[in-house]
């Protein structure tokens, strides 16, 4: 599992079995967990996480959206 971005308590990374979907992040935070879409960005589901919480993470992503997309490419084209 690549660890993508490791911001303040998250962090975000992709599984390998994921390739056939479209591109997304998994979010952890201590027990929490979230998988968002990419392109644009959007939470597929939550399991945890306060809605205040997941908003800001929406923010964080959307900010490095481009960066984490050329990840996905970069690890699925290989």
């Amino acid at each position: 599992m690549p660890t993508l971005l490791r911001s303040g308590p998250y962090r975000v990374y992709i599984t390998s079995h994921d390739r056939g979907e479209p591109p997304h992040v998994h979010v952890d935070r201590e027990k929490f967990s979230a998988k968002f879409w990419l392109g644009p960005v959007r939470l597929s589901y939550n399991l945890g996480y306060p809605a205040r919480e997941l908003r800001a993470i929406e923010k964080m992503l959307s900010d490095r959206e481009t960066e984490l997309e050329e990840d996905w490419n970069a690890y699925f084209s290989t």
